[in-house]
C-alpha cells in the first residue's frame, strides 16, 4: 500500500515535559515487523512511565502508547502471518525473544528480555507504528476499534488474571475500583458466571456498578467492606484496580478460605496484616496483562458476551489532552488519528 515519506506523532522529549509533535521518517519493516496505519490507540495510566522515564528500557524521545489497533500496510517478504490491508492490534506486550527460561515455557508476555509497546519501542500516538508480528492479534473488521483498543491492556489484564485464578462459577468476585480496569473487571467477572460485587468509596457509581453487572455494591465511606464481604460468606477474589492504599487496608478480612487479593493497579504503600493471611490461607497474587494470544482471546469472549469499554475519544492533535484525561474519562481516553 501507499505511504508517507514521513508521518506524525507525539512523543515525550524530556523527562517530566508534556507531549511534542514530531515528525518520523518512514522506516521499511524489517524481519519479524510490520507497519500498521493506527486506527486507535488507547491511553493508559502506564503511559506515565515514558513522562517519567520510570523503566530502564525508556529512552527519550519516544512515542508512548501500547493499546494499539491498526491496518497493515507494509510487511517485510518472510512476513506468513499477516497481510497488507489486515487489522491487527498490539498491547503492552511488545515482542519477545523465544529464548530466555520463560519463553521456553510458552510464558512470552513475562519473557526476560519483554519489548514493550510505547515503553520499549515506540507505540501508537502516532499516525503509522512499526509492531513486532508476534505481538499482533488479528482485530475482527466489524468492532468499533476505539471501543476495542483498551480491551488490549485494561481488558486482558482484568480477564487473563480473572481466568487463571482459583475459582469456579457462583464464588464471589469483589473489583476494588470502577474506573478504566475496574468497570471492565466488573464486566468480565459477572459474564465468567460470578457472584459479583463493586467495592467504592462513595455512593456515586452505584447505579453504574449494577448496570455493568454487580450484584452488590458496598461503600467504604458508609460500611466496612471486609467486614460486608465477610458477611456474604467471603470473596473468593478481590480484584485491585484503582490506587488507594487505604481502601485497601480492611479487605483481606473479606477473603473466603483460600481466597486471593488480586493486584492490577499500582496501588500506593498499604499496611496489611499478613498474619490475617494464614487463617484463611489467603494469598495475594499479581498478574500480567498477557500475550498476544490472550489479548485475542479476550477480544472475542468480550465480543461474544457484550463486554464493552467505555471511551472518551481524541483526535491526534489533541494527546496531550487525551494523556491529561487519563484518570478523567469514563472511563478510556483513546486516541484516533
Amino acid at each position: 500500500m501507499s505511504h508517507p515519506k514521513q508521518y506524525t506523532a507525539y512523543a515525550f522529549t524530556e523527562k517530566g515535559g508534556k507531549l511534542q509533535k514530531i515528525t518520523v521518517d518512514w522506516k521499511d519493516p524489517q524481519q519479524g515487523e510490520v507497519v500498521v496505519k493506527v486506527l486507535a490507540c488507547g491511553v493508559c495510566g502506564s503511559d506515565e512511565f515514558v513522562e517519567n522515564v520510570a523503566i530502564p528500557s525508556i529512552k527519550l524521545p519516544r512515542i508512548p502508547g501500547h493499546e494499539i489497533i491498526g491496518e497493515v500496510v507494509a510487511i517485510p517478504s518472510s512476513e506468513k502471518l499477516f497481510k497488507v490491508g489486515q487489522r491487527v492490534g498490539s498491547g503492552w506486550h511488545g515482542g519477545h525473544c523465544f529464548t530466555c527460561n520463560n519463553c521456553r515455557r510458552g510464558i512470552f508476555n513475562l519473557c526476560e528480555n519483554e519489548d514493550i509497546n510505547g515503553i520499549s519501542r515506540d507505540g501508537g500516538y502516532a499516525e503509522y507504528a512499526t509492531l513486532r508480528s508476534e505481538a499482533l492479534l488479528p482485530i475482527p473488521d466489524d468492532l468499533n476499534v476505539a471501543e476495542a483498543a483498551p480491551l488490549l491492556c485494561a481488558g486482558v489484564t482484568t480477564f487473563n488474571s480473572l481466568r487463571h485464578m482459583d475459582t469456579q462459577p457462583g464464588d464471589i468476585v469483589a473489583v476494588q475500583g470502577i474506573g478504566g480496569l475496574g468497570h471492565l473487571g466488573i464486566q468480565f467477572a459477572s459474564k465468567m458466571g460470578f457472584r459479583t460485587v463493586a467495592l467504592s468509596s462513595s455512593p456515586d457509581k452505584a447505579d453504574l456498578a449494577k448496570r455493568l453487572g454487580a450484584t452488590a455494591y458496598i461503600d467504604s465511606s458508609q460500611t466496612d467492606q471486609g467486614k460486608a464481604l465477610q458477611e456474604m460468606g467471603g470473596a473468593k477474589v478481590i480484584m485491585i484496580t484503582a490506587q488507594s492504599g487505604k481502601a485497601i487496608e480492611g479487605l483481606i478480612d473479606g477473603l473466603s478460605l483460600d481466597g486471593q487479593m488480586l493486584i492490577l493497579g499500582f496501588p500506593e504503600a498499604t499496611p496489611i496484616w499478613l498474619p490475617a493471611l494464614i487463617g484463611k490461607r489467603a494469598s495475594i497474587r499479581g498478574w500480567p496483562s498477557g500475550s498476544a494470544k490472550d489479548s485475542e482471546e479476550t477480544i472475542e469472549f468480550a465480543k461474544f458476551a457484550g463486554v464493552k469499554c467505555m471511551i472518551q475519544e481524541f483526535p491526534l492533535d489533541k494527546a496531550q489532552e487525551a494523556y491529561e484525561h487519563r484518570g478523567k474519562a469514563r472511563f478510556r481516553a483513546v486516541i484516533v488519528p
